[in-house]
C-alpha cells in the first residue's frame, strides 16, 4: 500500500504522494496511469491530477505534475504551495527552494490570508517569450494583442510562468465562451506547439480580478494558481494594475494575493494562498484497478469554506 494525501490550494484539489517516505512506481508510464486513476472521479479517489514530492540534487525538494489525464505539466501554482506545506517537514525551515519544470522556485510559509487557513507563497519567475507563442515571432512581449486566428474580438498577453498562458480582459466571463477557445487554442499547433492554458479575466476594480481558466489537459478547472499569477502579471504589463502592490486575484475556487516585481534580474510574481489539507489515506495500484482507504481528516475544509463564502459575500 502506498500513502497518499488530499489536499488543495483554492479547490484546485491534488493527490500528494510523498517519495521520501513512500515506494512510488517506476517509469513514466506506471506514474502517468497512476495520475489518471487516481484523478477518476468516478471510480478512484477524484482530483485534477497526481504531485508528487521527491529528492532534488539542485534544490531543496523537487515536485512532479500530472494532469487528470496522465500528461505530464512543468507547474502548478497552486499545487506547489501544498508541496510547500507537506515539504517543510523535511527541510527544516519555513523558505526553502523547490524544483519544478526545470526552474528552481523559491517558497515560505506565509502570514495567513485569513485565521485559520494555512498559507504558503511562492516566488515565481515570469518570461514574457519563450517557444511555446510561436505566433509571436521574435517579439520580446505581447501584451493585449489580438491573436485573430483564435478570436476577432480580444486582445491577448503572452505569459509563461514555466507552463505557457494566454489572458485575455472581458467585461462578463462566459464559460462556454471560454471552453470553446481553450478547445480551438489547444488545437492550435502550429502558433501554440504545446499547447496551452487560456483564461478570461475581468477586472473588478484597481486591485482585484476574477479569472476563470481552461487549463490544458483538464479543460475547465475551479482554479488553476499561475493563471492566477498569470492574470495579475498580465495587469502590470498592460499597466492596469502596479507593481509591488498585493493584487486581489479571485476565481471560482477563492482568493489569493499576488504581487509582481520588474526589476534588472527580470519579472518575479509572488503568489500567496491557502494549503488545505482535505484528508490521508492509503491506496493499492496494480496498473489497472485502484483500491484505497481514507484514514486522517481535518477540519480544514470548513475553515476554507467559510473563508470563500465571505469573500464571495463581498463580492
Amino acid at each position: 500500500m502506498m500513502h497518499f494525501v488530499k489536499m488543495h490550494g483554492l479547490g484546485n484539489d491534488y493527490v500528494y504522494m510523498d517519495g521520501f517516505s513512500t515506494a512510488l512506481p517506476t517509469g513514466d508510464a506506471a506514474l502517468k496511469r497512476l495520475a489518471a486513476a487516481v484523478s477518476d472521479r468516478h471510480r478512484g479517489i477524484g482530483s485534477d491530477g497526481l504531485i508528487l514530492i521527491l529528492p532534488s540534487s539542485v534544490a531543496d525538494i523537487r515536485m512532479r505534475m500530472f494532469n487528470s489525464d496522465g500528461s505530464e505539466a512543468e507547474m502548478c501554482g497552486n499545487g506547489i504551495r501544498c508541496v510547500a506545506r507537506l515539504a517543510e517537514r523535511y527541510v527544516g525551515q519555513s523558505e526553502f527552494d523547490l524544483v519544478s519544470g526545470g526552474r528552481i522556485i523559491r517558497v515560505r510559509h506565509a502570514e495567513p490570508i485569513c485565521r485559520g487557513i494555512e498559507t504558503y507563497g511562492a516566488q515565481i519567475g515570469i518570461r514574457t517569450a519563450s517557444e511555446d507563442f510561436a505566433f509571436m515571432a521574435g517579439r520580446e512581449r505581447f501584451v493585449e494583442q489580438p491573436i485573430e486566428a483564435l478570436a476577432d474580438d480580444l486582445l491577448f498577453t503572452a505569459i509563461d510562468t514555466g507552463n505557457p498562458h494566454l489572458v485575455a480582459r472581458v467585461r462578463r466571463i462566459d464559460l462556454e465562451r471560454l471552453d470553446e477557445l481553450g478547445r480551438r487554442a489547444n488545437g492550435m499547433r502550429d502558433i501554440l506547439p504545446h499547447g496551452v492554458n487560456l483564461s478570461l479575466c475581468e477586472q473588478r476594480d484597481g486591485h482585484t480580478l476574477f479569472v476563470a481558466t481552461y487549463e490544458r489537459g483538464a479543460g475547465i478547472t475551479l482554479s488553476c494558481g499561475t493563471a492566477m499569477t498569470s492574470a495579475a502579471t498580465a495587469a502590470v504589463l498592460a499597466d492596469r494594475m502596479q507593481a509591488e502592490h498585493d493584487i486581489r486575484v479571485m476565481n471560482r475556487g477563492g482568493m489569493v494575493l499576488c504581487r509582481t516585481h520588474i526589476g534588472r534580474e527580470g519579472i518575479v510574481t509572488r503568489l500567496t494562498g491557502n494549503a488545505t489539507f482535505e484528508w490521508s489515506g492509503s491506496l493499492d495500484f496494480d496498473g489497472e484497478a485502484l483500491r484505497y482507504d481514507v484514514s486522517d481528516k481535518t477540519d480544514e475544509q470548513q475553515a476554507w469554506l467559510r473563508f470563500v463564502d465571505e469573500i464571495n459575500a463581498r463580492s
